[in-house]
Formats: C-alpha cells, sequence, structure tokens
C-alpha cells in the first residue's frame, strides 16, 4: 500500500480532525502522532529520525493510506517526492489562535513529558518530538511567540512554492467537507464534520501537565 494523501500541516492547525475526516471519507487508515505513540516500533524509527537517520518510508507507512501530523508532516519534501502521486494537504489555522493553542499542549508536553510522563513508550516518543519539533523546527524557540509564528507562516509558504497548485490543498478544517471532498473527488457525508484534540482531550491525556486551559 502506497500513501495517497500527505499532511504537510504543523500540529494544533486541526490535524487530528483532518485524520478523523479521512478515515471516515475511505483514506485510512491514518498516520498521526497517536498512531506513533501507540507503536514502540514506530516510536524507535521516528527517534531515529530525529538523531538524523534516513527511513525507510515504504516500511514506516506500510499499511496507512494517509498521513498527517507531526512528525510525518516534519518531513513533508521527502515525503512528497518518494510518494510523488500523493496528494498534499496543508491544514491551516489562525497563526494567533494556533500559537495559544499549541505553548499550552505540544510545548509543556514536548519539554516535560520526556522526563515527567510515566510510560516509558511515551517519554520517547516526547523526547522524539522534543528533539524533532522544539529543536528542530523551532530551534529551540517555540516558546517565543513572534519567532513561532513566523516559522509557521513561512512553513505554510514554503509549501505553497514548492507543491504543483493542482496537487496542493491549503484546508481550515472549520470550512468543513465540501474543500476536502472536492479535492479528493468524493462525495461529501451527510454528517458535521468531524473535530477532536481540543486543548482540554489534549491535556486530559496528559495528567502531568496540571495547567488547565481552553482552545
Amino acid at each position: 500500500m502506497s500513501l495517497k494523501i500527505l499532511g504537510a500541516g504543523f500540529g494544533r492547525t486541526g490535524t487530528l480532525s483532518l485524520k478523523f475526516a479521512l478515515d471516515q471519507l475511505g483514506f485510512g487508515p491514518c498516520h498521526h502522532m497517536y498512531e506513533v505513540r501507540q507503536s514502540h516500533q514506530q516510536v524507535d524509527w521516528w527517534h531515529a529520525a530525529a538523531m538524523g537517520q534516513k527511513l525507510d518510508w515504504d516500511a514506516v507507512f506500510d499499511g496507512f493510506q494517509s498521513q498527517v501530523d507531526w512528525p510525518g508532516s516534519v518531513y513533508w519534501k521527502e515525503l512528497s517526492a518518494h510518494f510523488s502521486d500523493a496528494k498534499v494537504i496543508l491544514t491551516d489555522r489562525d497563526p494567533d489562535t494556533w500559537y495559544n493553542s499549541i505553548s499550552k499542549t505540544i510545548l509543556p508536553a514536548s519539554e516535560r513529558g520526556r522526563h515527567e510522563d510515566l510510560d516509558p513508550l511515551n517519554r520517547k516518543a516526547s523526547d522524539m518530538m522534543y528533539h524533532i519539533s522544539l529543536q528542530g523546527i523551532f530551534e529551540g524557540r517555540l516558546g517565543e511567540r513572534d519567532f513561532a509564528i513566523k516559522r509557521m507562516l513561512d512553513h505554510r509558504q514554503e509549501v505553497i512554492d514548492t507543491i504543483a497548485p493542482d496537487r496542493l490543498l491549503v484546508l481550515r478544517v472549520g470550512d468543513g467537507w465540501k474543500p476536502l471532498c472536492d479535492f479528493l473527488g468524493v462525495q461529501v457525508p451527510d454528517q458535521a464534520f468531524p473535530r477532536g484534540n481540543s486543548v482540554q482531550e489534549f491535556l486530559a491525556r496528559k495528567p502531568y501537565l496540571s495547567k488547565n486551559a481552553s482552545c
């Protein structure tokens, strides 16, 4: 099985909602960070990637039809070249709202989870995200609002400038089914567009994060 859809969007831009939507539309299983956290093999692979090793993409995504979210989206250039027939979806979000969300979730989880999570698999996954996201994408400056937002906007523009327009969809999940279904050539379901992974849901899965927040 080869990937049919690649997600290039940053975490906290609606990636879990998109995963649910793709699964519902028949493009699942969809690879997401939560699939990584449930698999020792996936965590080992991505931890190796965080340390600079090259991965066998066919092995990493064996059994998946689609991919969204970090860590996969960090490697969108490599994946879009390797899976050259796959369509690319760039999930997008208002930059200020995105930063408010990420500062309450991924920032503290990646910094603290690698030491404080009671589950050793989750600790290793958080360590991987610390190196790939906080240190890699954001150069250790995710806590700096202006820098992080600029990095997000630069990434957005780079994807738009790199991927052919007929291969790319820039999607805000709040726009609902139609743009996604038009892009994929499928019918719009007679159901509300799925929504998942609010700040409250994210924090509820990580008891070591005691701060309450709203998305």
